[in-house]
């Protein structure tokens, strides 16, 4: 039996590769952009930055160092240079789409940083897998702006897995409605007419503001935002404000809210302000062809007769009067059962020519003021 040369020897303690192959091999030299292994061949492996990961900011040395152990993949036995192709991020990938198989199988909530923004959506990376999240199904809401995710860590469910097209979708949606569906049902739960909430501000429109009350929105119309009046919601909130509200009414998952909390009523403490007798200051808030509106409070206006706007005779109110003008005059009427106070200002000019005179029948027109105040109303509503 003839004896082995020492490089037959030497060919047969060396172990074959094959492409496709999982090898072992321990880290002898590395660069920012590449890794060199022993793996036991007669060429040892390149592993470049490109296949050691999906993220191009890495710099190799910074998170491999000389003498580390990799389990990678062969991916050419021959680059053509007698040197063996190596890919780390393959077998991660292989590995990885294993696990996305079987948090897809177990609906499974995966966490994971979000890679890139896309146009049609995001992408997230899970153990080397890309995971495509479609804008439909980022958020329960639309968002034509998805640049504020870029870095986030979300959650979501793999609700696609297909290997062999490498397709793996995701869905962040279905868990937001499941989580808010959770919270509604704990906040009806929770809430009743009478308590007072704390929410944000969600958006304002014409009519009124919602409020995100933490699993459902409440709505605060116009009308309920204070005892005065209120010229736009937009002139007094803003999305993201906090408010603390009243729960009004509830229907249904329909939540209706106020401002108008009863120990800041202004009729309160009206009867002793307002009594027949006082003199008053207040400003004029809007007028009609019988008389001026004055507000005295937030919530409280007194009507000023065009009759009793001066000892002169007046058409209409504006022909003297502008809205903002300050106007001081005496209470001559209170009806607190119906909120109707009416003021006068020939009563303070000559008080005792007042007092003897009868005022002519022809300057005194009857008004519906409740018909009045009604039809301004559904004017604003209508606006």
């Amino acid at each position: 039996m003839s004896e082995l040369t020492f490089e037959q020897m030497l060919e047969e303690s060396i172990k074959t590769i094959h492409t496709g192959e999982v090898v072992e091999g321990k880290v002898i030299d590395v660069k920012p952009e590449e890794i060199i292994l022993n793996i036991g061949y007669k060429s040892d492996g390149i592993l470049t930055k490109n296949e050691y990961t999906n993220d191009s900011s890495v710099d190799l040395t910074k998170v491999v160092k000389i003498d580390d152990v990799l389990e990678t993949k062969v991916l050419k036995v021959n680059d053509g240079e007698g040197q063996v192709l190596l890919t780390y991020k393959r077998l991660a990938a292989d590995r990885g789409s294993k696990r996305i198989e079987e948090a897809f199988n177990n609906k499974e909530v995966l966490k994971a940083k979000v890679d890139q923004v896309l146009d049609g959506g995001l992408s997230v990376i899970v153990e080397e897998v890309r995971i495509f999240i479609p804008a439909s199904l980022v958020s329960d809401q639309y968002e034509r702006d998805l640049s504020k995710y870029a870095g986030q860590e979300i959650e979501f469910v793999v609700t696609e897995y297909n290997p062999k097209r490498r397709r793996y979708i995701g869905d962040r949606k279905q868990l937001m409605v499941a989580k808010k569906e959770e919270l509604q049902k704990e906040l009806f739960a929770r809430i009743k007419p009478g308590d007072v909430v704390e929410g944000t501000v969600k958006n304002v429109t014409d009519f009124g503001a919602f409020i995100d009350l933490g699993g459902a929105d409440g709505l605060l119309h116009i009308s309920e935002m204070s005892w005065g009046r209120i010229e736009h919601p937009k002139k007094v909130f803003k999305v993201g404000d906090t408010l603390k509200v009243l729960i009004k009414e509830i229907t249904g998952n329909k939540i209706a809210l106020s401002l108008k909390f009863e120990d800041q009523n202004p009729w309160l403490d009206a009867a002793s302000k307002y009594a027949v007798g006082n003199v008053v200051t207040g400003k004029v808030a809007r007028m009609a062809d019988f008389g001026a509106f004055i507000e005295l409070d937030a919530g409280v206006d007194a009507l000023l007769h065009v009759s009793q706007i001066s000892k002169d005779h007046i058409d209409k109110p504006s022909d003297v009067l502008s809205v903002g003008d300050e106007v001081t005059a005496k209470v001559v009427d209170f009806n607190e059962a119906d909120r109707k106070i009416s003021l006068s200002v020939k009563a303070l000019l000559a008080p005792e020519e007042e007092a003897k005179e009868e005022e002519p029948e022809e300057d005194v027109v009857p008004v519906d003021i409740e018909a009045h105040i009604a039809a301004e109303a559904a004017e604003s509503t209508e606006e």
